[in-house]
């Protein structure tokens, strides 16, 4: 950590395996909403949790983190374990009136290879992070600055935006917002989405038909 703070109040999870990215990476050129509707419309966060950097899209796989509402240490300690393509999910309580993520932080994220960062609850900084293109989706913004006394957990399943995300699950967003695809998942998942996508393009072809 670049921070100098005591960490003894946070619970690490040992490593997990991580899925290979590619397949996630395919998945990713097709709209949110599509990869939704191919697994039932399951596993798509609250609509709260919003693009704070439009028009940057994420996909990667879960880092999960919980922390204490406006509290960052355990996100600055997860950032020692990240591996290039994690996605931080943050579960942050929702709390919206102290930011939990910000510049610096953001910083890091981007020298770490991070793909992306989810937030139930809020940010801070949000010209900066789009400058820097790390994609940062929030339930909020506020100027608020955070605190770094803990507790929170790293690596253990999470909610966030009302969907449980687990170590390792695939993770996308768009500009419509985000899809969590469990990782054993993520190959049907894509499989179901490219059907999905031929049903869809099969509908639209008769829309002409349609017009007298």
């Amino acid at each position: 950590m670049i921070i100098t703070a005591a960490t003894d109040s946070l619970q690490l999870t040992p490593d997990w395996d991580r899925p290979a990215l590619r397949p996630i990476q395919e998945l990713a050129q097709f709209p949110v909403a599509l990869i939704g509707d191919a697994q039932s419309r399951m596993g798509l966060m609250h609509a709260a949790i919003r693009p704070v950097t439009p028009g940057l899209r994420l996909a990667g796989t879960v880092l999960p983190i919980q922390t204490r509402e406006g509290d960052n240490l355990a996100i600055h300690r997860a950032l020692d374990d990240a591996r290039p393509g994690d996605v931080l999910v943050i579960n942050a309580n929702s709390d919206t009136n102290r930011a939990c993520f910000g510049d610096i932080l953001g910083e890091l994220c981007i020298a770490r290879g991070i793909a992306g960062v989810v937030i139930d609850g809020a940010t801070r900084d949000v010209a900066e992070l789009q400058a820097m293109g790390l994609p940062t989706y929030a339930r909020g913004i506020s100027p608020a600055g955070p605190f770094k006394y803990g507790p929170g957990t790293i690596g253990a399943p999470v909610a966030c935006g009302n969907v449980v995300c687990h170590p390792g699950d695939a993770i996308i967003g768009d500009s419509d917002g985000i899809v969590v695809v469990p990782k054993h998942l993520i190959t049907t998942t894509l499989e179901k989405t490219r059907a999905q996508e031929q049903t869809e393009a099969g509908l639209r072809a008769k829309i002409p038909t349609l017009v007298h």
